[in-house]
């Protein structure tokens, strides 16, 4: 497969292995005024160290098996001491069998990240109950993460995080903070996770486990029947997509996936790449620009 390999995950085995997260986490807070630049650095330790530490499965993940993801937290402002507004892009990899390529799983940008955060105070998650939005934000992410690499291995297998998900939503609601709550925006962490449990969106989790199991690890091997999986995939999302138009799930994935696609289908038949164009295109108008290369 010549693919480039995403360089936002080079270099994320430096970090270690624990439980079942390899999470980087990069604080930029330039836009912040202020002499105390230290607690960014503590952010990133805190932060990475919550997610990488926690056992969030009752799984045992060996080495190979641990999950490459990062957070890219922009902080734009610190309305007040102990407070800050970001905005955050949350990116996840899996590994191609038989390959040293990862394919991004999710590639998902949150507006909504109003935290506290104090030096030295230990970060404590309770699943049942509502302790902190940071906490909250984390432990989302993680169950989110968790259960979308899931879903690659095995048809629907993310389903049990997905509703450890839904219950941090549930309990988030009279927090206060924005985010939570399906009438603030479409994009949030309410309609992703909402997304992820809708029976008429269930298309797209199948189209995880058909594009990554019976497409990409067969890839090397089997290539003319990895790419005709990968197509029935799209015809998948594509179906969900008619269901539910440009949801936040559909758009999720396409985020994630559009570029490795136009790669893919980019030396093989015409055919092929026609038939990767027309779906490509019905399902993400945005970048048809990008993806008629396929068949120029």
């Amino acid at each position: 497969m010549r693919i480039t390999i995403i360089l936002f995950f080079v270099g994320l085995s430096s970090w270690g292995f624990s439980q079942e997260l390899n999470c980087r986490v990069i604080v930029n807070a330039q836009q912040v005024q202020t002499t105390e630049r230290g607690i960014f650095q503590d952010m990133e330790t805190e932060f990475a160290q919550f997610l990488n530490n926690t056992k969030w499965t009752n799984d045992i993940f060996d080495e190979e098996e641990v999950i490459n993801c990062n957070l890219l937290i922009n902080i734009n402002e610190q309305p007040s001491i102990g407070v800050f507004e970001a905005t955050v892009q949350v990116l996840s990899s899996r590994p191609v069998y038989g390959t040293n390529y990862e394919s991004v799983l999710l590639n998902f940008a949150d507006r909504d990240w109003t935290f506290e955060f104090v030096q030295s105070q230990p970060l404590r998650f309770n699943e049942n109950v509502f302790t902190s939005n940071i906490t909250s934000l984390l432990a989302f992410y993680a169950y989110i993460i968790i259960g979308m690499d899931y879903d690659s291995f095995s048809e629907l297998g993310g389903e049990p995080y997905y509703e450890k998900a839904w219950n941090i939503v549930n309990n988030a609601q009279q927090s206060g903070f924005n985010g939570w709550q399906q009438f603030n925006s479409i994009r949030n962490r309410y309609w992703l996770v909402e997304n992820l449990r809708n029976p008429q969106l269930e298309g797209i989790r199948n189209a995880l486990y058909a594009y990554h199991r019976t497409g990409l690890d067969i890839m090397a091997d089997q290539k003319d029947e990895a790419e005709g999986n990968i197509l029935s995939a799209l015809s998948e999302v594509q179906r969900a997509n008619r269901a539910r138009p440009r949801s936040i799930l559909t758009i999720t994935f396409m985020d994630a996936k559009s570029n490795e696609l136009t790669q893919l289908f980019g030396e093989t038949s015409l055919a092929k790449r026609r038939q990767a164009y027309n779906l490509l295109n019905s399902i993400d108008p945005s970048r048809s620009d990008d993806y008629r290369v396929l068949i120029e």
